[in-house]
């Protein structure tokens, strides 16, 4: 999955939820972070060195998912999202391009949402 012969290592998160603006209060509480609210329905974590590590996103009607979800870093979402499909897994989410990469989201056999992302 990846050109370097290493493996795919987490790469960013994602907490999707019905009430963003609650759930960045509590994590920058919790945690101590610093973020970028973006608008009332994403923010930005900040990681070490001020890079964005993380999102908090609002989640409604359509959001095909809520909770916490792991994005691996990955060369090529698309071939990556082939093999999870060809080992059991299922689409959550169509490769999309975003400001941080191109990301997908499949749920494992167990039914586990997992993010991919190549930057």
């Amino acid at each position: 999955m990846t050109s370097t012969g290493s493996h795919p290592t987490p790469g960013w998160f994602d907490i999707s939820t019905p009430d963003a603006s609650q759930a960045r209060r509590f994590y920058q509480e919790l945690f101590g972070w610093t973020v970028n609210v973006i608008d009332e329905t994403y923010t930005l974590i900040d990681g070490d060195g001020g890079r964005p590590a993380g999102g908090i996103g609002q989640a409604g009607p359509g959001s095909p998912y809520t909770g916490i979800v792991v994005y691996f870093t990955v060369d090529d979402v698309e071939a990556a999202l082939a093999s999870a499909e060809s080992l059991g897994g299922s689409r959550v989410m169509e490769p999309a391009p975003t400001p941080l990469g191109r990301i997908a989201v499949f749920a494992d056999p167990d039914g586990n949402h997992v993010g991919l992302v190549s930057h």
